[in-house]
């Protein structure tokens, strides 16, 4: 049970499940180990899964037409990702995601959470609550992008998440900030 420890206290965090319902819930996960590099989603493919992390990290990215790769995601442990539009719409992805290091995942399939949320309504209260939260965050993670300094918002999530800045290597992290590698080097240097 331990392997679902941080998906279920994830859980618990919005909404109670009964014991019944944490069983039905667990038999729809699958576990999966990648190591690092490794895609686990591809553009071109329907992102099967929605997928939770139990240890590791993550990116979320997409190349543009000049071959720029652009990070949308950084997940690290109790963190969620997958190429969404894909997922939920079930058409090809359009983004690739990554192993940053050796990680445990746990998946889920489409199907299946829509088949169980349609019968276990703390379930699908908890999607909703948790899918909002992460739109608010989206919207903030915008008005950031184009409101704030380079130097702002490197300052503001190192500060926020100091655990994934010090983890991920330094063009992920500028590439989802939106800055240059050289730039957060100079950004530190004045430190």
């Amino acid at each position: 049970m331990s392997i679902y420890k941080g998906i279920l206290d994830h859980i618990a965090r919005y909404v109670k499940l009964s014991d019944s319902e944490i069983e039905e819930f667990i038999s729809i996960l699958k576990t999966t180990r990648v190591k690092k590099r490794q895609f686990i989603v591809q553009p071109g493919f329907v992102s099967e899964y929605r997928n939770y992390i139990v240890e590791g990290a993550v990116r979320v990215f997409y190349v543009d037409d000049l071959g720029k790769e652009h990070t949308i995601i950084i997940a690290i442990e109790d963190w969620f990702f997958t190429d969404f539009y894909s997922y939920i719409h079930r058409s090809p992805a359009e983004y690739y995601a990554e192993a940053l290091e050796d990680s445990l995942i746990l998946q889920m399939k489409y199907e299946d959470v829509e088949e169980l949320c349609g019968r276990i309504h703390s379930l699908s209260q908890y999607f909703r609550l948790f899918t909002e939260r992460s739109m608010a965050y989206s919207y903030k993670r915008t008005i950031s992008n184009i409101s704030q300094t380079s130097e702002e918002r490197y300052w503001e999530y190192v500060n926020k998440y100091p655990q994934i800045a010090n983890r991920v290597p330094q063009y992920v992290l500028a590439s989802y900030l939106g800055i240059s590698p050289e730039s957060i080097s100079r950004i530190r240097s004045r430190s």
